[in-house]
């Protein structure tokens, strides 16, 4: 059975896409190179570029410093300084800074790389245009290219941080709006409890009251007593309601607004509705918050609610008294009197006061309950000032910049960065290579005797009279074979180049001077081969 081979993927295909084109441009420099050789020209260049383009994706710095390598070693090719390698050194260079986000690692490769070629020409002694070459073509092909390669993968990683920061703005959107889903519906919950709850209490503990009057005939208390039931009914279906509707959450209940009835309001419907309320209250009242008096509010109302419900026809204590910063709510209900008929379910009572416990929680109070002297008895402490709220551990804090802007200005001050370093390492590399190599150039193209000027040059004339076909100085550096030919005896011999090309060789014209009159003339060729 025959099984597909497996397709390769496509870093290894762009490897040997970038291989083949460096490949390609060193194959042609050999084709156009006459003296060329197979394996040192093309076949070994060939291989340190495949292991070059395969780090080049891993360990780019490695790859720069093979082609810096190759580099380096045509340096002693006396026809050409390895110019289709410069190509391959660019390219890896723009590479290294697109894929490495340090600029010192990469720096010191470059630096390596320079120091290598000028090691190599120190070394080998080798002519001045190498040296420019050395000290001009390489560092074009290092630092622009490898400067090049951070902007584009500035540019890259900031358009991807905005695409991932708008998803985590939507993302967020969406949690904002689930949050405030389940914020409205604990706030319904709260209210169907607080407020339904304690009128539907109230209703059957007036239909109980009038279940007990003689005026009624058994048909009519047969009545009260069916309605008390359902109204029963109804309380125990809205709390199983409100706790499916309930999430557990530390919120300060309703959204800050004032109470809509007060607490002497409250007391005397309990009253009208029959329950044997007798409250006080001590202590000058404090200008309480909203939130403040809407817990006291609760407090009470909670209690008078479970009271209701569990001791039916049992008198009531509210006791409310301000101290100096805080607030001590109590509410005690005495034990039932015998026969009358409680309404506690398994679970009645401990929903309502779970929930008051978290308000209060929340406004910094603290909230007791406990059974008292075969009643109960509820005690809330509230302070006259409650904390400031806090933002949900989920969501960012409001008074603080948001995520997104930090992480975008973050993005922002690092692309700057680079587009300075992209601006101040190329004046920097100017500062350095290009007085040197602009002192270079200029001795380099002083010394050029035109092929026209040279055959009007006759043995025999003064110096006088052909100095209008000089140049102004001779060539500085001659080749170690122009300055080895014999001269005649007791002359002094000048060399002149015979072409301005910087990166090829060219022939060298000398001239012999005896007492100020040119005794002899030769041309020397550039290859003394």
């Amino acid at each position: 059975m025959r099984h597909p081979l497996p397709r390769p993927s496509r870093p290894v295909l762009a490897d040997a896409a970038l291989w083949a084109g460096l490949t390609a441009v060193t194959g042609y420099g050999f084709l156009e190179t006459d003296s060329a050789s197979l394996v040192p020209d093309l076949l070994l260049p060939s291989a340190v570029l495949a292991v070059a383009a395969a780090l080049s994706r891993r360990r780019p710095g490695a790859a720069v410093l093979l082609a810096g390598g190759l580099c380096a070693l045509g340096l002693a090719d006396p026809v050409t300084p390895a110019g289709p390698q410069v190509l391959s050194l660019a390219v890896l260079s723009f590479l290294l800074g697109a894929r490495v986000a340090a600029a010192r690692g990469p720096l010191l490769v470059l630096a390596a790389c320079l120091a290598a070629a000028v090691a190599v020409c120190a070394v080998l002694r080798v002519q001045p245009v190498w040296w420019f070459y050395a000290l001009t073509v390489l560092p074009a092909a290092l630092l622009p290219p490898w400067l090049a390669g951070r902007h584009w993968r500035g540019r890259r990683e900031l358009v991807r941080e905005g695409w991932r920061l708008a998803v985590g703005l939507e993302e967020r959107q969406h949690l904002v709006a689930e949050r405030a889903r389940l914020t409205e519906r604990t706030d319904i919950a709260a209210d169907m409890h607080d407020s339904l709850g304690h009128v539907l209490s109230l209703v059957a503990l007036r239909a109980g009251a009038l279940e007990l009057s003689p005026d009624l005939t058994e048909r009519d208390r047969a009545d009260l007593a069916e309605l008390r039931g359902t109204v029963a009914d109804a309380v125990e279906q809205l709390r199983e309601t409100v706790a499916v509707l309930h999430e557990p959450r530390a919120s300060p209940g309703g959204d800050g607004t004032s109470v809509p009835e007060t607490v002497e309001e409250l007391l005397g419907r309990a009253v009208a509705s029959g329950v044997p309320v007798r409250w006080e209250r001590r202590g000058p009242v404090p200008a309480l918050s909203p939130l403040v008096e809407r817990g006291i509010h609760r407090v009470v109302r909670e209690a008078l609610t479970n009271a209701v419900k569990h001791a039916p026809g049992a008198p009531v204590r509210v006791e409310i008294v301000h101290e100096a910063d805080r607030t001590r709510v109590g509410v005690v209900n005495a034990a039932p009197p015998p026969g009358a008929a409680a309404g506690a379910g398994p679970d009645g009572g401990r929903r309502g006061l779970t929930g008051l416990r978290e308000r209060v929680s929340v406004l910094g109070g603290s909230l007791r309950t406990e059974p008292y002297r075969g009643g109960f008895r509820v005690g809330a402490v509230l302070p006259h000032r409650p904390p400031g709220r806090r933002a949900p551990a989920a969501l960012p804090d409001p008074g603080a910049a948001p995520e997104s802007a930090r992480r975008l200005a973050e993005a922002r001050r690092t692309a700057r960065r680079r587009s300075a370093l992209a601006l101040v390492a190329p004046l920097a590399a100017a500062a350095f290579f290009v007085p040197a190599a602009g002192c270079l150039a200029r001795q380099l193209t002083t010394g050029v005797l035109p092929p026209h000027r040279y055959d009007r040059l006759e043995p025999g004339r003064t110096r006088a009279e052909l100095a209008p076909l000089l140049p102004a100085r001779p060539f500085p550096y001659p080749p170690d074979h122009v300055r080895a030919a014999p001269a005649p005896a007791g002359a002094r011999c000048e060399a002149y180049r015979s072409g301005p090309d910087l990166l090829h060789q060219v022939d060298f014209y000398r001239l012999c001077w005896s007492g100020g009159v040119l005794v002899s003339r030769d041309t020397i060729r550039a290859d003394p081969r």
